[in-house]
């Protein structure tokens, strides 16, 4: 064991907001308190898991191109009591690899960022376990599988998700309600518009639209982007590709009756958001707790069912974006945002009324309390429900 206190982060790259959210905690812990810990990443599904469990990354996106299945699936299985069988059947399955984690990894806290293998990693250390803590990383429409009454402390992005968490029978005292955990250079102050866009070479005499489908470059951007453009108007469109490079040869084959600027993957994202004046996107927790954090608004194109459904709904209630599935709806409602500024500046204050950009520090300080006092219950923030 390492004279550092050793905090143990488990993920999976199903999706990139698991890697995401606990890179971003990661970040904010080295920030609050420089190489104060030794801190390990694992992506517990590729190292530990017996197949087929350990392929799951591989096959996340191919499941997700079949929404309709996934949603089916992620209803039939959310309910505390078929949780609780899922894990319970799936125990003697996993056992030997969860009993292995625990030999190998000795951890002075483990930080779990991904609802599946949460019971089973409890389980597997057994009573002389570390404390635990899990951050929910699905913003409203939360899974039964993400709580455990043996985890020591949750924090959860939002009132719902937390309403959640207390009718699958957590102690309220162990859950906080802290935002979604993104990175630093998310979470910085508004900055000059104008000089952000002349940075990224955009137009400064007209609206920006920025399109993205996350890193992938998922959901229907080709039809989408053309659909926006096709009308013309006084605006521009930026569209993020991601590392979809066949995406991106498409898009540049044709003609755009407005300026249109075309990006591959982005490390800019930040600064887009910032210089941007409208998002069209999929409804992932992350790039809207980006979006929220940028103050822009947005317009949902696409979602996964079940599991995103809330999103949607949280978007729409608070009054910073609006639901339009589809390229046609999609490319109507950012006409009818465009015409009407003052609904868009409306959203924009709502994005800044809503936004928790500290949530990523605050996950943080909780950690280093716990590491840094050794206390044996979980510690509270100042501040935060």
């Amino acid at each position: 064991m390492s004279e550092r206190p050793r905090v143990l982060f488990l993920f999976s790259d199903t999706g990139g907001g698991h890697r995401s959210a606990a890179e971003a905690v990661i970040e904010a812990l080295e920030l609050e308190a420089p190489g104060s810990f030794d801190i390990q990443l694992i992506d517990v599904f590729k190292q530990y898991a017996p197949l087929p469990l350990n392929l799951a990354p591989a096959a996340y996106p191919g499941m997700v191109r079949v929404p309709q299945m996934w949603g089916f699936g992620y209803r039939m299985t959310n309910g505390q009591r078929r949780a609780r069988a899922i894990t319970g059947a799936a125990w003697p399955y996993v056992r030997r690899a969860a009993r292995r984690l625990a030999r190998e990894q000795q951890a002075d806290l483990i930080v779990s960022v991904h609802p599946v293998m949460i019971t089973a990693v409890l389980k597997g250390y057994g009573s002389r376990r570390p404390p635990f803590f899990t951050v929910v990383t699905d913003l409203v429409t939360t899974h039964a599988l993400w709580y455990d009454p043996g985890v020591d402390l949750y924090t959860v992005p939002t009132e719902a998700a937390r309403q959640r968490a207390l009718a699958c029978g957590l102690d309220p005292a162990r859950i906080h309600v802290v935002g979604l955990p993104v990175a630093q250079r998310f979470c910085q102050p508004v900055g000059d518009r104008a000089a952000l866009r002349a940075e990224l070479g955009w137009p400064t005499d007209r609206p920006v639209v920025l399109l993205m489908g996350g890193g992938e470059g998922m959901g229907p951007l080709f039809d989408t982007a053309t659909a926006i453009a096709a009308a013309g108007g006084d605006f521009a469109l930026a569209v993020i590709c991601g590392r979809n490079r066949r995406l991106k040869q498409d898009l540049e084959a044709q003609d755009w009756p407005i300026p249109t600027r075309l990006y591959g993957f982005e490390r800019r994202i930040p600064q887009m958001m910032q210089a941007a004046d409208l998002l069209v996107t999929k409804a992932g927790p992350g790039t809207i707790a980006e979006a929220i954090n940028a103050g822009l608004p947005m317009v949902l194109y696409s979602r996964l069912p079940g599991q995103e459904d809330g999103n949607v709904t949280y978007v729409v209630d608070e009054g910073v974006g609006t639901w339009a599935p589809g390229p046609a709806r999609a490319a109507a409602s950012v006409h009818r945002w465009l015409q009407d500024p003052r609904t868009l500046q409306q959203a924009a204050a709502a994005c800044r009324r809503i936004a928790r950009p500290s949530a990523a520090t605050d996950i943080a300080r909780l950690i280093a309390a716990q590491l840094q006092a050794g206390q044996s219950e979980p510690p509270l923030l100042a501040g935060v429900a």
